[in-house]
């Protein structure tokens, strides 16, 4: 039985750990070609294209800091070059940011924006002439572009709505050759930056109603339906996997 994305074509940024390295490892075991950015952990970068090759496709790690336009550009021309096009986009790179306004923040705004808004324009734009008609856009965004849960947030919860108007927008620009744009919105997840048992758990799990954390695993199996033939009539939209927190 032919997997669902046999023959698909995907980049993942910031794939080297987390959920990123979660949604390429599963695009993968689904039957496509991933190719992944990663900021600067090459060790954990390649672990992750070790095991995207271990399912017996085609798997590279280019180095781009998602905070720099030309060099997301550079990253999205070589993974089409790699792949000999593209079919699939996810857009996870990403940075918190938590400077309340009464203390300042400005700086803190720019760098969160930098990464989380014009690191995913840019990488839409540098990717839309290389996506094939039918191909898929998944942003990576958080619960926190439509809800403030702690002070601190605001630089990254704004930063996550913009991408909820960008995905909108793009869904109907790109209709016409059947692109499909949507927003992933997750909850507390627990990876090395947010973990199950940390300090900020602490506050959280009271608020989810399955009173436990996501696993990264669950996203990226969102993330791969979204990316499937099975989403064909969802497109502009945001969803949220959050346990409940958001109900």
């Amino acid at each position: 039985m032919s997997k669902k994305l046999a023959g698909k074509r995907a980049l993942v940024t910031g794939g080297s750990r987390g959920i990123g390295s979660a949604i390429a490892k599963r695009l993968a075991a689904d039957g496509a070609d991933v190719v992944i950015t990663y900021a600067g952990n090459h060790d954990a970068a390649q672990a992750t294209v070790g095991a995207i090759q271990g399912e017996g496709v085609k798997g590279k790690a280019i180095q781009a800091d998602a905070g720099d336009a030309d060099a997301v550009k550079r990253a999205v021309d070589e993974a089409a070059a790699e792949l000999g096009g593209l079919d699939i986009v996810v857009h996870n790179a990403g940075v918190f940011g938590g400077t309340p306004v009464d203390q300042g923040g400005y700086e803190d705004f720019r760098r969160v924006f930098a990464v989380n808004v014009d690191g995913v324009a840019a990488g839409t734009v540098a990717a839309v002439p290389h996506l094939a008609d039918g191909g898929r856009v998944v942003i990576v965004g958080s619960v926190s572009g439509d809800v403030s849960m702690i002070p601190g947030m605001a630089s990254y919860g704004a930063s996550k709505a913009a991408v909820q108007g960008l995905a909108r927008g793009w869904a109907r620009d790109l209709a016409p050759r059947n692109i499909l744009v949507n927003v992933i919105q997750p909850g507390p997840i627990d990876t090395d930056m947010n973990p199950a048992d940390g300090d900020m758990a602490k506050i959280m799990l009271p608020n989810i109603p399955l009173g436990r954390y996501g696993r990264a695993e669950e996203v990226a199996a969102l993330a791969s339906f979204l990316a499937s033939d099975e989403s064909s009539f969802i497109t502009g939209t945001t969803i949220d996997i959050d346990g409940g927190a958001t109900a």
